[in-house]
């Protein structure tokens, strides 16, 4: 049971098993702009409860918000202070649009590039993760909004994600895909949503040792877990695994208002819904309604469940202060909004490449070039998609900042979005999102392109490729012909540089034929005024690669048994070796590693010193002109004892700092225990003794000064 306080213990009390019942299972939001919804109960004070979609912005229905960055630009920052800010930020828009629990944020590892939700994540490594998760939900909660961090746990695939068990052993879970759940927990989270998958062979909303065992029990989880949308298997199971709230409750059915809407889509709904991979089956919903009373008559459940379940949904309503109405007031769509979704755009632009032609003089001509630069980048598919008040386009940003001339040339038909509600027969279309800019040519000419291209001083191509929830990507190449285009580009101007907006890592064919080369991610609605700033230099390039650019063949996991799984199993035989760890363990070169990323200005190192807590290093800006430096620290550990494989190096921190031309600045990164620990199935995290070497420089790849330490 979770501890209560004394207001909610008296609610319980007086509830009946019917009140009771409706605060654990959702229904339809009167309102129509809740994500999930429950009604409250109006005889004892209890208000109603609504929860809203808000990865990257609040999803309200048919409202806008602030549209920020994707969780990897913001984890590309390496700064859990911004994450922070943002997390507040979005809290401020959810209680504005009266909406009390964001579900929010993402934080499954990045396990293979392909994943079509990548883009929603934060790394692919658990320490930067469990930073920024632990930054977002502090900041949310802090603006009296509940947190909900999601999905728990192993869900890195799309494909087959309602049903493909990840087989997964316990040491590869404590060390890479639980952490960054911890770290949500210990940040004071509110709530932790459930995935669709199974992990070895039992459903998330039924797996009682990982609900409540090690998340409740273990780790003192105070909040309620809740389903993921159609997420519920079981009642019995769910219920006694640990789950707390069923969401949304009712089946797409059930919810249809009026007799004559349900006819006018009756055609849209003759479709095997849970047929579509990737697409939970919406029909299939109303676990804890009646058939949770039916379980606690017949002893199956007991009621204790129930009571706790309700305790732990009140005792979150009651820290935000829903029952005494002093929440404060949200803001929406402010200036500090805006200038804070311009800010994270620019900081988490990843510099991969530059032969001395960015920054650009202001007097340069450019040739803007890409099939979709008259539009924002706002983010993937799915329920993470917001709608904003105002964007920028690429266009719209280097053609107001720009001092020369600038000729604009898609060259290529435009990227389409896609989406998951576009495989929901049941969701109608959305208005979308207006563009400020000009909409594009109808018939997009490569040779105007190369035209331009010659013409100009330099060429700037935006690319992207387009991903979604509930689909993964067949490849890691640019959609359309933008391959094609770059190539043809980068052959006729003098100098090109390549912009590229991903949702992860893509392969990058002509990389050696250009001139710089930028991650910029999806940039959300400051895309076009951010993208001016580092291209311009008005701000250093301060991002780093939190995910490693490489080949597709060359990741792990590229068996099939391991991804997407065979039989409905996906085998995690590579254990904690995924991103930089098993580059590292292959002895393999990456295409840009875990950590890259250049910048405008010139750090150099100065030796490391180390005590048990932190270890600091000197960095001097030998540049004229500011910078921001990422300084990361890997501890590489001693040999292990038989039988027993260890990565050569994992993140243990990382700190960021701006120094000015020629400043210098002793960097501090903290050091925890669990840096040096690995886990044991038998003995927990344990500690070799032994000499320990602590990394220090600019990627996981790049160390410029070491110092050792014993443990």
């Amino acid at each position: 049971m979770a501890e209560t306080s004394e207001r909610v213990e008296r609610l319980v009390d007086e509830l009946t098993r019917e009140e009771k019942l409706r605060l654990v299972r959702g229904t339809t939001d009167p309102a129509g702009t809740a994500t999930g919804y429950l009604p409250g109960v109006d005889r004892l004070d209890v208000p109603e409860f609504r929860l809203v979609d808000g990865p990257l912005g609040v999803r309200a229905e048919d409202e806008r918000a602030t549209a920020f960055p994707t969780a990897l630009a913001l984890a590309a920052t390496f700064d859990p202070d911004l994450a922070r800010e943002q997390g507040a930020a979005i809290a401020r828009e959810a209680k504005a649009h009266d909406q009390d629990a964001l579900l929010a944020p993402g934080t499954n590892i990045v396990r293979v590039p392909h994943c079509g939700r990548n883009f929603e994540y934060y790394s692919e490594d658990p320490r930067l993760a469990a930073d920024l998760t632990a930054g977002v939900v502090e900041g949310i909660q802090d603006e009296d909004v509940v947190a909900t961090v999601k999905h728990y746990v192993a869900n890195n695939q799309e494909q087959n994600r309602t049903e493909v068990s990840a087989e997964v052993d316990e040491r590869t879970l404590r060390e890479l895909y639980l952490p960054a759940f911890r770290a949500a927990v210990e940040a004071g989270v509110g709530s932790v949503m459930t995935a669709y998958n199974r992990v070895n062979g039992t459903h998330m909303s039924d797996h009682r040792r990982l609900v409540a065992d090690v998340l409740k029990d273990e780790w003192g989880f105070e909040g309620y877990v809740v389903s993921d949308w159609y997420g519920v298997e079981s009642t019995v199971g769910a219920a006694t695994a640990g789950l707390d709230v069923e969401m949304p409750g009712v089946s797409v059915t059930d919810s249809r208002d009026a007799p004559d809407e349900a006819d006018e889509s009756s055609s849209e709904t003759d479709v095997d819904l849970g047929s579509i991979d990737g697409v939970p089956d919406p029909t299939e919903a109303g676990f804890f309604g009646e058939p949770l009373a039916e379980a606690i008559d017949e002893g199956a459940v007991p009621a204790e469940r129930l009571d706790d379940m309700v305790a732990r949904v009140l005792g979150q309503m009651e820290r935000i202060g829903l029952f005494d109405g002093d929440r404060g007031d949200g803001a929406l769509d402010t200036p500090a909004h805006r200038d804070l979704a311009h800010r994270i755009a620019a900081r988490g632009t990843v510099l991969l490449e530059n032969d001395g032609v960015l920054p650009l003089d202001d007097a340069t001509d450019v040739a803007l070039v890409g099939p979709n630069v008259h539009e924002a980048t706002l983010g993937g598919g799915g329920s993470s998609e917001t709608t904003p008040f105002h964007s920028v386009s690429p266009r719209e940003g280097i053609t107001s900042r720009a001092e020369g001339e600038v000729a604009v040339a898609r060259g290529v038909p435009e990227i389409e979005d896609v989406s998951l509600f576009d495989l929901l027969p049941f969701v109608g279309d959305d208005a979308g999102e207006e563009s400020d800019d000009a909409g594009p040519d109808p018939d997009p000419s490569k040779d105007e392109a190369v035209a331009a291209a010659e013409a100009a001083d330099v060429a700037v191509v935006v690319v992207r490729d387009a991903t979604t929830e509930a689909r993964d990507g067949d490849d890691l190449r640019l959609p359309g012909r933008q391959d094609e285009l770059v190539e043809a580009v980068a052959d006729a101007a003098d100098r090109t540089v390549v912009v590229v907006n991903s949702g992860g890592p893509v392969e990058l064919p002509w990389r050696d034929d250009v001139a710089a080369l930028l991650a910029a991610w999806y940039p959300g609605q400051a895309h076009g005024a951010a993208l001016a700033d580092v291209l311009y230099g008005d701000r250093d390039p301060g991002g780093r690669l939190p995910v490693t650019f490489a080949p597709e063949d060359a990741y792990p996991a590229t068996d099939e048994s391991q991804y997407p799984g065979v039989d409905g199993v996906a085998d995690y035989s590579e254990g904690p070796f995924v991103g930089y760890r098993h580059f590292d363990a292959a002895d393999a070169e990456p295409t840009y590693p875990f950590g890259h990323g250049r910048s405008y200005a010139d750090f150099r190192y100065g030796a490391a010193e180390a005590d048990g807590d932190a270890v600091r290093v000197t960095v001097e800006n030998r540049a004229e002109r500011p910078g921001r430096e990422v300084v990361q620290a890997y501890v590489r550990p001693p040999a292990a004892p038989d039988g027993v494989e260890r990565p050569v190096r994992e993140l243990a921190g990382a700190a960021a700092v701006e120094l000015d031309g020629g400043e210098t600045s002793t960097v501090e990164v903290d050091l925890d225990d669990l840096a040096f620990a690995r886990y044991d199935p038998d003995d927990g995290w344990v500690t070799d003794s032994g000499a320990y070497a602590i990394e220090v420089g600019r990627s996981s790849r790049d160390v410029r000064t070491t110092v050792r330490v014993d443990r």
